[in-house]
């Protein structure tokens, strides 16, 4: 049985003082005028010429007591006797840099003929849960880039769902463009991604106090690395992060005092021979599950370690989805949840490629499996038939029309990977030519959604004043 409990109760004092000691003598970079005064009312010290903000311990005393004894905390789920099946893998959030060609097999950086792709893709698989902003368009200007990827789901996608808007100036127009559609949710409030260490920058702080007036449940999703952004020890590792947590829920509380927190900690470590950071190797896990275990014991808040997305494989492989695989049962083993394994990503995350999210679908349908309960009636217990078997002598279930009628319900039938087991490195070139063939087939055979096209060109009409206002 795996050790679910890296802490002991005598850690937990020496690690809180040394974070309310971080939050005290460093505390915050803030780059929001808002952000500063709230945090100034509710008695943090702030220098406004330097936009620093430091936490009395005092004050982070009372604030953590609050939250143990709390009800307005979105707490983690852990422990779960059942597993909760993850979704399939799907082309909805990553928010990719880079495409990988699976032609070329090469990456290269998202372009708009990339996302298109990727949005005909997603029509053809998963129509019916939308279709959202998975990859980057570069070759737009940044400003307007989230609207552009929205213009680029209305127009190709039957269900455009949220696309990405990482400054406050693009939501007015991102909700214009999706009252014109009739869509409720062309954009959504996602991850708060500050600088680290401690630091509240500009772009993301606005975004953050927008979220939290907006009664959005909020937190950081953190990415600290030892050795770069925090000590290299586990002790300061988890003092900074866990620092960087509590000053981003006293933020969030300080402007809205009833808003629901939550996070998640995507810890990396730094490979001191090449400089390489990974946040699925063996101690940045380690780091991850220590420190989200600290914070859950010292304030009350769960908070998961991440997903089996970000691994370190930089080519689309088989070996990629086990790597996945891998991070993703580890995380249930320490946390008691099991996180969806990935949705096609490469290199923590700044790549997505079609087929490596075909073959971690067919990963994902056979971890499905575990999710199973068993219904016993007579049609999944047939009795007549295993009489008419009787010891196998002269047949067997697999000539039985009951076997015929249920094998699709009962048994893993991946598309892609062979069953049959590794067989050297051309089983793993065959499971990567059918998906990419298969992608292919699925680009191919899509159509646009009909009837758009005066809502596209009225859409386009915002694009064109969100020019002139964000770009000038």
């Amino acid at each position: 049985m795996f050790q679910r409990h890296l802490i002991e109760d005598r850690h937990i004092e020496p690690l809180a003082d040394a974070t309310m000691q971080v939050l005290q003598r460093v505390g915050i970079l803030c780059q929001n005028t808002e952000l500063i005064d709230a945090l100034a009312d509710s008695g943090a010290e702030v220098d406004r010429h330097a936009q620093r903000v430091r936490f009395p311990r005092a004050m982070v005393e009372r604030f953590v007591d609050s939250l143990r004894h709390g009800t307005q905390t979105l707490a983690h789920d852990e422990g779960s006797s059942r597993l909760v099946p993850p979704p399939f893998p799907a082309l909805g959030g990553q928010v990719a840099q880079y495409f990988y060609d699976d032609d070329a097999c090469c990456k290269r950086l998202g372009t708009s003929v990339d996302f298109i792709t990727l949005i005909k893709l997603g029509d053809a698989l998963h129509r019916d849960a939308g279709v959202g902003h998975c990859l980057l368009c570069t070759d737009t200007p940044p400003m307007l880039e989230p609207l552009h990827a929205a213009l680029l789901l209305s127009e190709y996608a039957h269900r455009p769902c949220w696309v990405y808007p990482w400054n406050v100036r693009q939501i007015p127009y991102l909700e214009e463009m999706g009252a014109i559609l009739g869509v409720d949710n062309l954009w959504a409030w996602v991850a708060i991604c500050f600088g680290h260490p401690l630091r509240f920058d500009t772009d993301v702080a606005d975004r953050f106090v927008a979220m939290a007036r907006a009664g959005q449940p909020i937190g950081l999703t953190a990415m600290p690395v030892a050795g770069v952004t925090t000590p290299v020890s586990i002790e300061g590792f988890i003092a900074v992060s866990a620092a960087e947590h509590v000053a981003t829920w006293m933020a969030a509380r300080a402007i809205n005092p009833s808003v629901a927190l939550a996070g998640s900690q995507w810890a990396g470590t730094v490979d001191m021979r090449t400089g390489s950071v990974s946040y699925s190797a063996f101690d940045a896990m380690y780091h991850a599950f220590a420190s989200i275990e600290f914070i859950r014991r010292w304030t009350g808040v769960s908070i998961p370690p991440g997903s089996g997305e970000y691994c370190d494989a930089r080519t689309p492989w088989m070996y990629a989805v086990l790597e996945k695989l891998y991070k993703s049962m580890t995380v249930a083993a320490f946390t008691g949840y099991h996180p969806g394994i990935g949705q096609g990503m490469l290199e923590c995350g700044k790549t997505l490629s079609p087929a490596q999210l075909m073959l971690e679908r067919d990963m994902s349908a056979g971890l499905r499996q575990y999710g199973r309960m068993p219904q016993p009636c007579a049609e999944t217990l047939p009795l007549d038939l295993v009489t008419d078997v009787d010891l196998g002598l002269k047949s067997n279930y697999l000539e039985a029309r009951h076997t015929l009628e249920h094998f699709r319900e009962c048994l893993w039938l991946p598309e892609f990977v062979d069953r049959s087991g590794y067989a050297g490195p051309q089983s793993d070139e065959a499971a990567l030519a059918a998906a990419h063939a298969r992608v292919q087939e699925l680009v191919a055979s899509h159509e646009k959604p009909e009837g758009r096209e005066e809502q596209l060109a009225a859409m386009r009409e915002v694009i064109q004043r969100a020019r002139v206002a964000l770009c000038t």
